[in-house]
């Protein structure tokens, strides 16, 4: 059984507003970029030890149990530590825009492990019906990923001829699509396996998408034959957290999958009421704000997105890849929702701060729409070995807010990687990106940190580039 969630390749990823972010990135002392590679190093040669056999699930009775442990060092010109002078303080906050003057930046490095468990149950049941539940968590540097959030925990019935219902806690295709190659084995059909994809967090981890479900329902239909392939459709709904009286959260995901022997096409729609306002595609959906007592002091917000992505293989060596992604979010007007100077604040986005909306209600949230492609190319060099080029695009914002908060800066994302398969269970990669935004300013409004993907503040430096090394092993 494999795993039905993406293995991600962000170190350093922003949490929503009203969770504590940490930082990942180093101090740059002497010494550490040596560490970080021995770091690496270690976890290669500990998971070549275990990779001694052929990768195959844990299976007793009716449970499997699956996994995977990476580890990855990376390194980064023109990054500045802790320059903002409120750390951890969300981006659409207006005391999160003062940078500390006189902070040194340049190159530094940072390292991250990532541990997630899969235990699965599959059980036939007689006349084509199947039992299934998977339960599954993340563990980031030794700590629980998202604190109060399960990534797996879920149960359903499947049949042959009437397709697969699921209830429970998941993961959403917004976030295993996109966060390439396609890890969720169930439903598609990667053509190759190995790292060296190009592929950037900067394209599957940001957007106007949500990443994890707590109480979803998901139907997905039994594949039907069109075009010389197989078509999957699936739709799946979530209510959100408990708690939300007045402003009730509602997700729904529609999802299609194409299926061929040389293309796959994945389309896919987002429309959420009432989820805490973010630009993070893996953002887990609750409510307006992790607090439900906040519900009758704020008002009601959206967001969505629409994403379709195509993947095409030639003479069997050479994959075609790329994205397109339109994002768009209403606006969260600021509300303070307990007193005090030091008192919480909601959850905004897109604000004109000391501005009035037409009513004379202060500090309102401005719609904002946007476009985000992607574009990349494998090659493959042998069996065990390929190579990946990636280029991602986070476009410009349209919005009426008279305040620039990043609707008028863009980020261009380029890398190249090559990978190499060890054998079935343990991968190697090694990467290079360079980065590009626009302006030096606040970041593009689909990115949710001004340092998110890159490590680079976009308020300190317009560019930089990095080098990567990471180990993976699944089993």
């Amino acid at each position: 059984m494999s795993h039905p969630t993406p293995l991600p390749s962000s170190p350093d990823r922003p949490l929503p507003a009203g969770i504590r972010h940490g930082h990942a990135s180093g101090r740059g002392e002497p010494g550490r970029a040596t560490r970080a590679l021995k770091a690496v190093a270690l976890a290669a040669a500990c998971c070549a030890g275990l990779a001694a056999t052929p990768a195959r699930a844990i299976d007793f009775g009716p449970f499997s149990l699956t996994g995977f442990v990476k580890a990855e060092a990376t390194r980064t010109t023109n990054v500045c530590e802790d320059c903002q002078r409120e750390l951890g303080e969300a981006r659409h906050r207006r005391w999160a825009d003062d940078i500390v003057f006189g902070k040194p930046f340049g190159t530094r490095e940072s390292t991250v492990t990532l541990v997630q468990p899969y235990l699965g149950f599959k059980q036939d049941i007689g006349r084509g019906w199947q039992a299934f539940g998977l339960l599954s968590q993340r563990w980031r540097d030794g700590k629980v990923d998202l604190e109060g959030w399960v990534f797996e925990r879920n149960v359903g019935l499947a049949h042959e001829d009437w397709g697969r219902l699921t209830l429970g806690a998941m993961t959403t295709r917004g976030w295993s699509v996109p966060d390439y190659p396609y890890s969720f084995k169930a439903i598609s059909a990667d053509f190759w396996s190995g790292g060296a994809n190009g592929s950037t967090p900067a394209w599957s981890d940001a957007g106007a998408g949500y990443g994890l479900l707590s109480r979803a329902v998901r139907y997905m239909s039994r594949p039907v034959e069109l075009l010389g392939g197989d078509v999957l459709f699936e739709a799946t709904y979530d209510i959100g957290k408990k708690g939300w009286k007045k402003n009730k959260p509602q997700f729904i995901e529609l999802y299609a999958k194409y299926i061929g022997r040389e293309l796959l096409v994945d389309v896919i729609v987002q429309s959420a009421k009432n989820g805490e306002p973010v630009a993070w595609g893996k953002a887990p959906f609750g409510g307006l704000t992790p607090f439900a007592e906040d519900d009758p002091l704020l008002g009601g917000s959206s967001q969505g997105m629409a994403l379709v992505m195509v993947r095409h293989v030639i003479d069997g060596r050479i994959e075609l890849s790329g994205g397109l992604r339109f994002n768009r979010w209403s606006g969260a007007y600021a509300v303070q929702t307990t007193p005090g100077p030091l008192g919480r604040w909601n959850s905004m986005f897109n604000v004109d701060w000391g501005g009035f909306d037409a009513n004379g209600v202060p500090n309102p949230g401005y719609s904002a729409r946007s476009t985000d492609l992607m574009l990349g190319a494998r090659y493959k060099l042998n069996d065990k070995a390929t190579a990946g080029i990636g280029l991602t695009y986070l476009g410009k914002a349209s919005t009426d807010n008279p305040s620039e908060r990043g609707q008028s800066n863009t980020l261009l994302v380029g890398t190249a990687s090559v990978g190499y398969a060890v054998n079935s269970n343990l991968s190697l990669s090694l990467s290079t990106s360079v980065y590009q935004f626009g302006r030096k300013g606040q970041a593009p409004l689909s990115i949710p940190s001004h340092s998110s993907f890159t490590n680079i503040d976009s308020r300190v430096a317009d560019r930089g580039n990095s080098v990567g090394i990471s180990a993976n092993f699944t089993f």
